[in-house]
């Protein structure tokens, strides 16, 4: 575990992390390197065939969310999707400070991931959030936020499992922006195999005339025309 734990370290430190803020500035969302080679890829998204490791499983078309499946990890996770949520926190977590200072909002993160999650514990939010996401030829996500309760981290992960054109086509990333007193603005993004995209769970800082605002954002997957996609799914607060 220890040696998981520092190639998860490595691959995360390995990011431009500046860069990286910067596009979440501007876009609500911006690509890592690779945080796990192809076969570890492969690896986790076969863990979906093992029900034993999941809390539960969500049919979105019975839930109206879309179309497709995705599976809640319980919280004895698996040490490499473990390892990634800890080597991500802390470098999420000043992205996170200074979007709730430019919003006037309360930043009542601890630099600790299980200090986070043990207040998340006590209001209530206590199931894992981690998920394991499965798409077949015809499947999509609709447009929702990721919130689960009011203690809400604002930035979470979605790595690519499978490799879009050779596993699969279609399922292009969806997040989407609604703009005061204008027409939304939407951005897809390729997810590739391996790949984290970093992404806001519901709004981002956004100029104003009056100084910053909250821009209101959801985000979704496009219609998976052929294939299977699979994506791991690293939220950084608890469900209620």
């Amino acid at each position: 575990m220890t040696a998981i734990r520092a190639q998860a370290r490595r691959r995360v430190d390995a990011a431009d992390w500046a860069a990286l803020a910067e596009e979440l500035d501007a876009y609500g969302c911006a690509l890592t390197p690779p945080l796990l080679t192809p076969a570890e890829c492969r690896d986790l998204a076969g863990l979906y065939e093992r029900p034993e490791l999941f809390r539960t499983t969500v049919d979105m078309a019975r839930h109206r969310f879309g179309s497709g499946e995705y599976r809640y990890f319980t919280h004895e996770l698996p040490p490499e999707v473990a390892a990634l949520r800890a080597a991500l926190y802390p470098r999420l977590l000043p992205i996170a400070r200074d979007w709730a200072g430019r919003l006037g909002r309360p930043a009542p993160w601890p630099d600790s991931l299980q200090e986070w999650l043990s207040l998340c514990h006590e209001a209530g939010q206590d199931r894992s959030a981690q998920i394991l996401l499965r798409y077949g030829e015809g499947d999509w996500n609709a447009l929702h936020r990721d919130v689960f309760g009011d203690m809400v981290f604002p930035l979470q992960v979605v790595i690519g499992l499978d490799a879009q054109g050779a596993d699969y086509t279609g399922g292009e990333f969806l997040l989407v922006e609604q703009r005061a007193r204008a027409q939304s603005r939407g951005t897809t993004t390729v997810l590739a195999q391996g790949h984290g995209l970093v992404f806001t769970t519901r709004d981002r800082p956004v100029r104003s005339r009056r100084g910053w605002s909250a821009g209101a954002m959801r985000h979704g997957v496009s219609t998976v025309r052929s294939g299977r996609r699979h994506a791991l799914g690293l939220v950084f607060h608890d469900a209620a």
